[in-house]
């Protein structure tokens, strides 16, 4: 096993993570604590080492002193032979050692740790976890929060350990010389820790309001950069740029603030450290005309206290970082530790066979009075087809998304073959789901990773079947991305922004005949192609939906007329079903839609109000 795989850098998180910071950094951390127990043990060896040197250049000096210049060398073999061993083969093997634990075991395996367990969490968030925020900051904080508590594990193990060893080393060595040397130390160090005990939270305090007001600038330069041909369309770039400057003069403020205390920490803390090789060497030295102390253990002393006030403005830079990351952790911890509100029962089942589907007085309006579903049951049988019709706000896409389980009713029940669909896990029942919707969603991956996204172990020949069948194949072969990639190994930009609607859709299609689930959900699936093309791949549909449970939304009424049932939504209640014709001679709200359509689309006078 190599050094670096001592951590298992992507080992999966015991349950959620905790809300009180002592917990969340051993649930991040979980799993790696005996590793990082030995390196901590490393850097307080290396510590203590400094307080050796000190020790052997003291005793050096007496020796010498006492031997002469005639007599050291061959009276004191084994001192100098201790002597090189430490210094050429010990000291460097110690900090070696620790400096691997640091840089080849900890900061490689910690960071990834963190991050995936933060990133498996998030992804278990309900889609109301991510509508509530920005796409942008959410992975800040992510990479933020992760980045932060590798810092703070790494800093405190790399310089706390170490420091503390140190001082509690040379407060030994001291004692051996004079316990007022000592004392003195005692005296200084809880000056130094009463300094540090004030700035601290301070400094703690403004990097959370900092690292909070970065994200807020990632945020909302994602979300402009996500929408740029919004932007563009309706020249609104001075108004993105205004945006913009109002977050980024945000992050400024909380930078300076930040700057402000960070200065004068630095400042009083190397004013306290530059104290102690007075008060060290001083004290050694008035013991010397005394004669209570060799000119060994002023040495020592003065290597001690030189070496400690060194220390304390790496110490005190490094705690500052540390407790600026804590503060960057906290405000992580806010944003990514919410429990999950759409979980699995304890005792749910996997979806392996698919009967009826029924909506059982379901009731859902996104926490509003309004809006969504009211009291809606509908069952669909296994095999059957329905179109489902309704103005804007009426009901159609809660429809589905509670079928999928996008959220819970909040009343009524949603069942597939006689069961509740809470009653089994999440990924058996979306796995039992294809889906095309109208804004099609791609990834800045291939070609080929987005359409077999519906079953990545499709064999090549299945993948382009699919593609072929979507009539998506022909453009496909003639694609080329900015670095020369082609055919299905081209990269289709940022959300498919290198393709037309219609393309889009295509490759949407694609995938959901190569995942080829029992139940098909069509939302618009053909609102983005030309006539020519729909017809074409209607007729590929028609034969993907054989013996397939199929609701297809559609505001194109002809794509729908030949289903088997057709269901009319108006302000989240079902006001009509039946067949096309059926519906048709009735004269009612359907009739009215067919009528009033103009190129094959529901008027916008019959739209009320957003879904």
């Amino acid at each position: 096993m190599r050094l670096g795989d001592l951590i298992d850098p992507f080992a999966e998180a015991e349950g959620p993570p905790p809300q009180t910071l002592g917990r969340f950094f051993l649930w991040a951390l979980g799993g790696s604590m005996p590793v990082l127990i030995v390196a901590t043990i490393a850097s307080c060896a290396a510590g203590t080492l400094e307080v050796v040197t000190a020790m052997l250049l003291g005793t050096v000096i007496d020796t010498a002193l006492n031997s002469g210049p005639d007599r050291f060398f061959s009276q004191n073999t084994a001192l100098i032979i201790g002597f090189i061993v430490f210094f050429l083969i010990i000291r460097p093997l110690v900090f070696g050692l620790s400096s691997a634990a640091n840089s080849i075991v900890l900061a490689p395996n910690i960071n990834p740790l963190v991050l995936s367990r933060l990133h498996r969490w998030t992804l278990g968030q309900a889609v109301t976890f991510f509508d509530d925020d920005f796409a942008g900051r959410i992975a800040q904080k992510q990479m933020q929060t992760a980045r932060a508590l590798t810092d703070v594990t790494v800093e405190t193990i790399n310089v706390v350990a170490f420091a503390l060893a140190s001082l509690v080393g040379s407060a030994l060595l001291l004692l051996t010389i004079d316990w007022r040397i000592a004392l003195a130390l005692a005296l200084w160090l809880v000056v130094y820790l009463a300094m540090i005990r004030w700035f601290m939270p301070r400094v703690r305090l403004r990097s959370g309001a900092r690292a909070g007001a970065r994200a807020m600038v990632s945020g909302q330069v994602v979300d402009t950069i996500t929408n740029i041909k919004t932007v563009k369309l309706f020249a609104h770039a001075e108004h993105e740029d205004r945006a913009a400057l109002s977050a980024m003069g945000l992050f400024r403020e909380r930078a300076l603030e930040f700057g402000n205390v960070a200065a004068w920490f630095r400042l009083v803390l190397m004013t306290i450290g530059g104290a102690l090789p007075v008060l060290l060497i001083g004290g050694a030295l008035l013991l010397w005309t005394q004669g209570l102390a060799t000119a060994g253990n002023i040495a020592a002393a003065g290597a001690v206290a030189i070496r400690i006030a060194q220390m304390t403005g790496w110490v005190s830079f490094a705690l500052m970082g540390i407790y600026s990351s804590v503060g960057e952790v906290e405000d992580g911890m806010r944003t990514l530790t919410p429990l999950h509100t759409l979980t699995d029962s304890p005792d749910a089942t996997e979806l392996t066979a698919v009967g009826a589907i029924e909506f059982d007085k379901v009731s859902f309006a996104y926490g509003r009075d309004s809006g969504g579903l009211d009291t809606v049951s509908l069952r669909i049988a296994p095999g059957e087809k329905i179109g489902i019709v309704g103005a804007s706000g009426a009901g159609k896409s809660t429809l589905v998304a509670l079928l999928l389980r996008l959220y819970d009713p909040e009343a009524g029940r949603v069942m597939i073959g006689g069961s509740d669909i809470r009653d089994v896990t999440q990924e058996s029942l979306r796995r039992q789901i294809g889906m095309v919707t109208q804004e099609t969603a791609m990834f800045n991956r291939s070609a080929r990773d987005n359409i077999l996204y519906g079953r990545p172990d499709a064999t090549k020949e299945e993948m382009i079947d699919a593609a072929k069948r979507a009539e998506a194949h022909e453009f496909i072969l003639g694609m080329q991305d900015f670095k020369g990639r082609k055919g299905y190994d081209a990269h289709l930009g940022e959300r498919g922004v290198k393709l037309s609607g219609g393309q889009r859709q295509r490759i949407a299609l694609a995938r959901a005949i190569l995942k080829n689930a029992p139940i098909l959900v069509l939302d618009e699936a053909t609102s983005a192609l030309d006539s020519e093309v729909e017809a074409e791949i209607e007729k590929a549909l028609n034969a993907v939906m054989e013996g397939k449970t199929v609701l297809a939304i559609a505001h194109r009424l002809s794509t729908i007329s030949h289903m088997d049932r057709i269901v009319v939504l108006e302000n989240g209640r079902i006001v009509e079903q039946g067949k096309h014709e059926d519906l048709l001679d009735k004269g009612g709200i359907y009739a009215r839609f067919w009528n009033r359509q103009s190129g094959g689309f529901i008027g916008v006078a019959e739209s009320e109000a957003a879904e």
